[in-house]
């Protein structure tokens, strides 16, 4: 009965995907001309996905990114509540324990990108040290 419902949901569903992988790809470009190495692009854990994994000197860089079309619902920093910011955390920990990196420096950056329309230019705003770690099990500079 609501079969069109359905697919056009997972039409939209479809093209905000593709527009975040666009948009991370950007951002990885972006972080590579400020002379940041990328480790880790989408990478899939236990707590959740870290958008990018990167190094800046001797930091160790986690970067959500945000990509939207426009600014309509609000500018894309403004998803990235306080549990969205727990669950990087989580995330990100985890990956320090498993790669035996926890006596490294580390942070949390957000790269904002707002690509109203797919042949031009987006706009890019990177936030340094954007949050600091929350919740349980925080991490330490």
């Amino acid at each position: 009965m609501f079969g069109w419902f359905t697919r056009l949901l997972g039409t939209a569903r479809g093209a905000r995907k593709q527009l975040g992988n666009r948009g991370e790809l950007e951002a990885a470009r972006f972080l590579e001309q400020l002379g940041y190495k990328i480790l880790h692009r989408q990478l899939r854990g236990r707590f959740g996905e870290l958008d990018l994994v990167a190094r800046d000197n001797d930091t160790i860089v986690f970067v959500e990114v945000k990509t939207r079309a426009s600014t309509a619902a609000g500018h894309p920093t403004e998803s990235i509540t306080t549990a969205k910011q727990a669950k990087i955390t989580r995330s990100a920990l985890a990956f320090l324990k498993r790669h035996r990196w926890l006596n490294q420096r580390a942070r949390f950056d957000v790269v904002s990108i707002i690509w109203p329309k797919r042949d031009e230019p987006p706009q890019i705003q990177h936030y340094i040290s954007a949050f600091e770690p929350v919740g349980f099990g925080q991490m330490f500079s």
